[in-house]
């Protein structure tokens, strides 16, 4: 954890030194002069002891994390996004080494005033490559702070609503730094051509002589080597550690489908999916933030020690159930057979705080089904565009008279409806609430036949079967098909009334719980007792000829 907070907070120090200095070269597009004017309150908030202490000590430290998190890694697999924040970080200071040494060395060792039209001119007219080397360590060190700022920001509860704005941000500002300061060197290699202006220019900066030239580039690449040499000793890190790691044994790591990898102790489960090239979601990288690399922990829960404060705080955050840990913060010491519990291809979204209903539990809901009667017909009578656009209104009309009613639109199956009332509440109120659904789903369906009536052949039939009880609620499926659903005696129960609107040319049947449980005035209703295929006992059901006219007073 203090690794994590110590990286964000020297990563937002070095990222608002390179926004400012960004902000500084846009000045160019005005004047040099404006440059130079920006330049002093730049240089009056980093050059003064406590700014300097805070930018050296961060870039210190940052280049030490860096390395750090290069050897912690057991695998060199990663997103495009990570690895791209990690090649640009190191790639800053190799670029930006002779610039560093040029403005503040020499101001430091030469007591030179680097100036904008000395370093500009640096950079335009006699420095190797001075430019192409500025672009590319401004652009690198830019980016590398855009992607953190992404990766800090992305799990925010507000970031969808400022993600536009930074964006454009993220492209305005180096654009405008660039433009700035090629026209800044422009201004200056003009002025250069004056004598006097370039006699002023050189009094006024102080450079240093030919020997101190010299210095500039031997500590600029002293700087270089120090980064290699920190790159290097990561790397050659990671291969000690492996083999220590090898002599202290190994555990094994089942997954679904009988799947088994062995892995080194010291690899935790995140790690070791990576190894093995088995996909496991991670917004996060790995960090222990996003909680999208969670798992359930089928056998060997022993195996693992305790979660730590930090871990504890993102499960939380989450509302997951007892059993389930974050991947990667997780180091077994023995074998053990893990779930994950989100799809590889998660997103930010996912890490968000979700309902405890999300985790899979036993409630009392409400089930509703509902289908189209003679669809089949009717598309066999169609053109596929008139089928797919008859079907869109359909599901529009009957999507908006679930959620009118507070349900939760389950799914669409073929031309059916499956929708969830009570997964947030109670039972009683989710029978009333499916009740409900049902009668804005009658009146939504004549509307939508008067609108379509020059389309159809016959108006448009519905069936709705209705049941209450216990059901196992939860987040099911894979990949994109994932979603809260349903499953148990119950669902299958309302499933079959639906079926019965068929044998009654009804267009409502709702069991006798449902009814019971909404307070509803059955007056008037035809009541029957069904067999209900996978029941040991009927069941009392009442049927509505048109669920437009059903009465839900109490």
């Amino acid at each position: 954890a203090m690794i994590v907070k110590a990286r964000l907070i020297t990563g937002v120090v070095l990222f608002v030194f390179v926004l400012g200095h960004l902000i500084n070269h846009a000045l160019g597009v005005h004047s040099l002069a404006a440059m130079e004017a920006g330049r002093e309150w730049f240089t009056a908030a980093w050059r003064n002891p406590i700014g300097a202490t805070a930018f050296a000590g961060s870039l210190l430290i940052h280049l030490l994390l860096a390395g750090w998190a290069l050897y912690a890694r057991r695998s060199l697999k990663m997103s495009v996004g990570e690895a791209f924040q990690l090649v640009l970080g190191f790639s800053i200071p190799i670029f930006l080494a002779l610039h560093f040494a040029g403005t503040a060395g020499a101001h430091r060792i030469f007591g030179t005033n680097d100036t904008y039209a000395f370093v500009l001119l640096a950079q335009w007219k006699f420095a190797d490559y001075g430019v192409i080397l500025q672009t590319g360590g401004m652009t690198a060190a830019w980016v590398h702070g855009c992607i953190g700022v992404y990766f800090w920001l992305r799990l925010k509860p507000y970031f969808p609503d400022i993600k536009q704005l930074l964006f454009g941000l993220a492209i305005v500002i180096p654009v405008a730094s660039w433009i700035g300061f090629y026209a800044g060197g422009k201004e200056a290699l003009a002025l250069y051509e004056d004598p006097e202006w370039r006699r002023a220019m050189l009094a006024e900066a102080q450079p240093p002589d030919a020997n101190g030239v010299r210095q500039i580039y031997d500590l600029a690449l002293l700087f270089q080597i120090i980064i290699g040499s920190l790159i290097a000793s990561a790397l050659a890190g990671r291969g000690v550690r492996s083999s220590l790691e090898r002599r202290r044994g190994t555990y094994l790591l089942r997954y679904p489908n009988e799947r088994t990898v062995r892995n080194a102790k010291g690899t935790s489960i995140l790690e070791a999916s990576r190894l093995n090239g088995i996909p496991h979601a991670s917004v996060c990288g790995g960090r222990g933030r996003c909680s999208t690399c969670r798992v359930r922990i089928l056998e060997g829960h022993d195996n693992l020690a305790e979660p730590s404060a930090d871990e504890l705080r993102v499960l939380k955050r989450v509302g997951a159930p007892p059993k389930v840990r974050l991947a990667c913060q997780a180091l077994p010491s023995g074998d053990i057979s893990v779930v994950p519990l989100l799809p590889p291809n998660a997103t930010a979204r996912d890490a968000k705080r979700r309902n405890p209903d999300m985790s899979g539990q036993e409630k009392e809901i409400a089930i509703l089904f509902a289908d189209l009667r003679s669809f089949t017909q009717f598309s066999e009578q169609k053109l596929p565009y008139d089928v797919v656009f008859v079907l869109n209104r359909y599901f529009a009309h009957m999507g908006e008279a679930v959620e009118l009613a507070g349900g939760h639109l389950d799914k669409f199956i073929g031309d059916g409806v499956m929708a969830l009332f009570g997964a947030n509440t109670h039972g009683d109120s989710g029978a009333r609430a499916a009740l409900t659904a049902a009668k804005h789903m009658s009146q939504k369906l004549s509307v939508l036949n008067t609108q379509l009536g020059e389309e159809l052949n016959e108006p448009l039939r519905i069936g709705i079967g209705i049941h209450s009880g216990p059901a196992i609620i939860g987040e099911m499926g894979y990949g994109t098909a994932f979603g809260l659903t349903a499953i148990g005696d119950s669902v299958n129960t309302a499933s079959r009334l639906e079926a019965m609107t068929k044998e009654f040319g009804a267009q409502l049947v709702f069991s006798e719980d449902v009814a019971s449980k909404a307070g509803l005035d059955v007056s008037g209703l035809t009541q029957k007792t069904a067999a209900i295929r996978g029941r040991g006992e009927p069941i009392s059901i009442y049927v509505c000829e048109n669920a437009e006219k059903l009465s839900l007073h109490s």
